[in-house]
């Protein structure tokens, strides 16, 4: 796919500054662009890598300083970001499969019914009762169970498995070998051994919900977990049982969220972050990476840091001293020599 940088300016309602005739092939970054490439500058401090840049375009922020080179295009915008997001959807665009074929290595039972434009490829299994919404995408080797409902222009990716009763909203992308609704980590010991609490409920996932590959969603024990629209998930993700995430949240890889947690929205939570059970986090908060939440976050829009965690600047401020702990106590043990010595000669 080629675009002139005109036309990507238009697309962005950016200003365009040099020649708006050059043909873009792709987006790469700064350091790895070519001619053909477009590129993007965020911030200042990236200056350097942008003057050495060998792309064709760049996207800027109207409020960065910069030298423009005979060869090159610049688009100003407002938000950089938001303008690549937009462009980045225009290529992907196109990679996308528009042919609506069920392919006959798949396995489909009587009772599906499939919308307008829905494309099934090799080796999937679709069982009873399920609906697939129009403009949806099935990869291979996907397994989908009983009375699942999938909605408009969704993208399941190969090897995801949907277990039965899951219900997923419009614009949903599942990528590859994503399991949702799994029974969840729920036992009785009865005094001998632990007995399985059967989980009858099942998961609800909401319109224009991203999920990364290997992420694991359990279905409720009797209710539903529930992720709530526009929230993305990343790659090796477990959500556990009776979890409810709110709208437009985002949570990196390697989380653990454990049973009965309500998530808020809009928050941002970092990869490797544990979250104890039967939680409440607030609305607006955002939980650095590697941190570890045994109680509730009851106050919005507040940054949280460490394990367990603190408030983040307290964070900070409690690791600058730990990081004099060794100087610390030398000190502390000088002066305790000093007293001993003082308190030897008054004796």
């Amino acid at each position: 796919m080629t675009l002139l940088a005109k036309d990507i300016a238009m697309l962005v309602s950016g200003k365009l500054k040099g020649d708006g005739s050059r043909e873009i092939h792709s987006i790469k970054g700064l350091e790895t662009a070519q001619p053909g490439n477009l590129s993007f500058l965020v911030k200042q401090k990236h200056q350097e890598q942008f003057e050495s840049s060998k792309a064709s375009v760049f996207v800027v922020a109207n409020d960065i300083d910069y030298k423009q080179s005979d060869f090159q295009t610049f688009i100003e915008v407002d938000n950089v970001m938001a303008a690549v997001q937009l462009i980045s959807e225009h290529f992907a665009g196109q990679a996308i499969p528009k042919e609506a074929t069920i392919s006959s290595l798949s396995q489909l039972a009587s009772s599906v019914r499939c919308g307008e434009h829905v494309r099934i490829d090799a080796y999937t299994i679709v069982q009873d009762q399920v609906s697939i919404g129009t403009g949806t995408t099935i990869g291979s080797q996907v397994h989908i169970g009983d009375h699942v409902s999938i909605g408009d222009h969704c993208i399941i990716y190969p090897g995801v498995k949907i277990y039965a009763h899951a219900v997923i909203g419009d614009h949903v992308i599942i990528h590859s070998n994503a399991v949702i609704g799994s029974d969840g980590f729920g036992f009785h010991f009865d005094g001998n051994r632990f007995k399985k609490i059967h989980h009858t409920g099942n998961v609800v996932i909401e319109d224009f919900v991203e999920i990364g590959s290997n992420t694991v969603i359990d279905r409720a024990a009797f209710d539903t977990t529930i992720i709530r629209e526009g929230t993305k998930l990343d790659n090796l993700i477990q959500v556990a049982h009776n979890v409810d995430i709110g709208k437009h949240n985002v949570i990196a890889a390697q989380t653990g969220i454990s049973g009965s947690v309500d998530i808020g929205n809009g928050c941002q939570i970092g990869g490797q972050v544990g979250i104890a059970g039967h939680l409440t986090i607030a609305d607006g908060t955002e939980i650095q990476a590697k941190s570890g939440v045994p109680s509730s976050i009851t106050e919005p829009n507040q940054k949280w840091y460490g394990y367990p965690v603190l408030k983040f600047r307290d964070y900070l401020r409690s690791y600058a001293l730990f990081k004099k702990l060794p100087k610390l106590i030398n000190e502390l043990n000088s002066l305790k020599k000093e007293v001993k010595n003082l308190n030897q000669k008054n004796d």
